[in-house]
């Protein structure tokens, strides 16, 4: 299961609610000093919400190997240094379903069912003025960037986010509020487990 949407959407939340494994996408960015890293237009902040500030193909990679064995190494990033600070191994065991949520899920959705690994795909909305505000106090609070910084990209999304929103839901995934996203999510984790004792 691929859960995206805009930064603040409550992407973590859900994931959290639903009681499934959940890899969570982010660890995928790239480190601060990579040259490819993309700017903001006019700027010399780095866009840490352009899909080239993060690394699709170990993402794609590290999803793959879940489904095939359970289990994957994922960097460990820290967000405020813009650094992978060590590795650890995801254990899924023999699971049925597992979500990978991150702001970019909607980029990998056609690597995932061309490879057949993709059980749904969820763009979490709710609205720019509701996720500017849990985007703006969950990064003060833990420290993620200085407060200018998050105040630029903040007002810099809340002005994008239904543009960011129509990408996503281009590129395959689902327009769903909360409760709608945690339905879904367990109506798919019942299936799986239905056909998963059927087929033993």
């Amino acid at each position: 299961m691929l859960l995206c949407g805009p930064s603040g959407s409550g992407k973590s939340l859900v994931a959290a609610r639903s009681g499934l494994p959940v890899l969570r996408l982010d660890d995928f960015y790239k480190e601060g000093d990579d040259p490819t890293l993309p700017l903001v237009d006019g700027s010399s902040d780095i866009d840490w919400d352009h899909p080239q500030s993060w690394d699709a193909d170990v993402a794609i990679e590290a999803i793959a190997r879940l489904c095939a064995t359970g289990s994957t190494p994922v960097p460990v990033y820290d967000i405020a240094l813009s650094a992978r600070t060590g590795e650890e191994t995801l254990h899924i065991g023999r699971t049925p379903l597992f979500i990978a949520e991150g702001i970019f899920a909607a980029e990998v959705v056609e690597r995932c069912r061309e490879r057949g690994l993709l059980a749904d795909a969820l763009c979490l909305t709710r609205g720019p003025v509701t996720t500017f505000r849990r985007r703006f106090l969950r990064d003060l609070k833990e420290g993620r960037k200085s407060v200018p910084f998050l105040l630029r990209r903040g007002w810099r999304l809340m002005r994008a986010e239904r543009s960011i929103v129509t990408r996503q839901v281009s590129l395959g995934a689902h327009p769903c509020d909360r409760d709608e996203a945690l339905g879904r999510l367990a109506a798919a984790a019942a299936g799986r487990q239905t056909r998963q004792r059927t087929v033993a």
